[in-house]
């Protein structure tokens, strides 16, 4: 009997190795960890007649050109968002409360599947994702981003409708205690933040804008504050993609190249102009099994005013170091971990010379100072 008892351990931890081989070399060649959150055009072919399964065409008018997969409702991601006019900044999340009525509104339920799908020409998934943020802000589980939009959808074979379709309104009420909060994060809590080493700052726009070569320009057309956020990486957008025609998404392991030395296990903060382009790189880091991220909503459009002393810099920062985020260990939130041997950056100025640490310098680190 004890021969047959250590015979079955001995069993049950050779099978144990193997799953988890074969699950490591799944997420390091062609899967994400958080494949969940990422639907085909032929997973929605196989699931479209699931119950519970409401698509979510996001489209604005300005972008819809009349063609939505059958079944769809419209549900324009801009309904999400306002614009601040007294503080000159587009773009503002309408908040839970009313997120939660419109989402009722349009006859989506706690307990559905939601897929969210956008088109090519707009984004490839760069405003479908506000409403994957919104939604994971909100704490609801089931929620998808379609991978090509419509376009995958029709060059997979799926038909077209011409009409949208209608839902009956139901009650969509979040419990308060899902509702997390922190993945908005705010100036005032960044300002406070700066230096601290658990939180890493990643900007998504262009590498141009992050560099204080090309301006971005207010609600009101006045011109920016040129640079970006003090220690922040950058990472543009569209790199996620493999494809910038087909928008096809990297591969987990290319991805992981992509943002080698962003540590998984720390806060990553995302921004970018009005905070679209960074809710994509919200999304991607989620499907990759980053766990405490958050947006920057109001972006450069506030960070960047004139009438707000925030620091900024023209320097580039560069993520460092060998390790591949998701590769070692768990991701979470509860608590800080040791940041020992975790990643770094250096900071590069346009002319090349490189300076250490992130802190605010003189001129030749290409620091530029907060100044209204």
């Amino acid at each position: 009997m004890k021969m047959l008892r250590y015979g079955i351990i001995a069993v049950l931890l050779i099978l144990g190795v193997y799953w988890s081989l074969a699950e490591a070399q799944k997420a390091g060649e062609t899967g994400y960890p958080n494949a969940d959150f990422l639907a085909t055009a032929q997973w929605l072919q196989d699931h479209a007649d699931d119950s519970g399964l409401v698509i979510v065409d996001v489209r604005t008018d300005k972008h819809f050109d009349d063609n939505l997969i059958p079944g769809a409702i419209r549900m324009p991601w801009r309904q999400f968002q306002y614009n601040d006019a007294a503080a000159n900044i587009g773009g503002r999340f309408v908040g839970t409360e009313r997120a939660q009525e419109i989402l009722g509104e349009h006859g989506i339920g706690r307990n559905d599947t939601v897929v969210l799908y956008d088109d090519l020409k707009r984004d490839g998934g760069a405003t479908s994702s506000y409403l994957f943020w919104v939604l994971d802000l909100l704490g609801h589980e089931k929620k998808k981003v379609l991978e090509r939009g419509v376009e995958g959808w029709i060059d997979a074979g799926g038909d077209a409708a011409a009409e949208p379709a209608e839902r009956e309104a139901v009650l969509y009420q979040a419990p308060a205690d899902q509702i997390d909060l922190r993945k908005s994060a705010d100036a005032a809590f960044l300002m406070n933040r700066l230096k601290d080493p658990y939180y890493q700052i990643l900007d998504v726009r262009s590498k141009a804008e992050y560099l204080g070569q090309t301006p971005n320009v207010g609600l009101d057309g006045q011109v920016l504050k040129l640079g970006h956020m003090p220690s922040a990486y950058n990472v543009d957008y569209t790199l996620n993609w493999a494809d910038p025609d087909t928008k096809n998404l990297k591969s987990y392991a290319e991805l992981q190249q992509l943002y080698r030395g962003l540590d998984p296990n720390r806060a990553v903060v995302t921004y970018c102009h009005s905070g679209r382009r960074s809710s994509f790189s919200y999304f991607i880091l989620r499907l990759m099994g980053f766990d405490d991220v958050m947006i920057y909503e109001p972006s450069w459009n506030e960070w960047g005013n004139g009438k707000y002393f925030y620091p900024v810099e023209t320097r580039e920062n560069l993520l460092k170091g060998d390790a591949l985020p998701g590769a070692s260990g768990g991701v979470g939130t509860s608590g800080r971990p040791s940041l020992g041997g975790g990643s770094g950056g250096t900071s590069t100025d346009r002319s090349g010379a490189s300076s250490a640490g992130s802190g605010s310098g003189g001129s030749k680190s290409g620091y530029v100072s907060c100044g209204g």
